[in-house]
């Protein structure tokens, strides 16, 4: 076992931990009563309503799945579309950097999608949901 082998486990529960926390915090602000607020923001960019009650859910539980690295693949695979639609959407017209930039998404995009190939690593509910499935590599 070298060196990558042995810090490969820690760097992704750092990635999980980081991107889980913020999509739990971004999600429960729209869970706690202001998801209708959200829903008028969408409508406002001619997205359908109902869709704000699915961001949302993709940001709150996907974000608690993430931090317990449950499903993580899948929670990761969520939340990238979500980061990538955020971009295309609201972000994009601000540029890379400064007010209302893409450069927040774009780095929560890029965890996701991340740890949609890389999986949660062993220190994760994964692993012990189904031993092997939580992502460590054996060459």
């Amino acid at each position: 076992m070298n060196y990558l082998d042995r810090v490969q486990p820690i760097a992704l529960l750092v990635l999980r931990l980081a991107l889980g926390a913020v999509m739990v915090g971004h999600g429960y602000h729209k869970v706690n009563g202001h998801v209708h607020d959200f829903a008028g923001f969408l409508t406002s960019m001619h997205i359908p309503a109902w869709l704000a009650y699915v961001v949302a859910v993709t940001e709150f539980l996907g974000g608690i799945l993430i931090l317990l690295g449950l499903f993580t693949r899948f929670a990761a695979l969520a939340i990238c579309i979500d980061m990538v639609v955020a971009i295309l959407k609201v972000h994009l017209p601000h540029g890379l950097l400064g007010a209302g930039g893409y450069e927040f998404p774009l780095a929560l995009a890029a965890i996701a999608f991340s740890l949609i190939f890389f999986g949660a690593g062993p220190v994760a509910l994964d692993g012990i949901r189904r031993p092997g499935a939580g992502g460590s590599r054996k060459n």
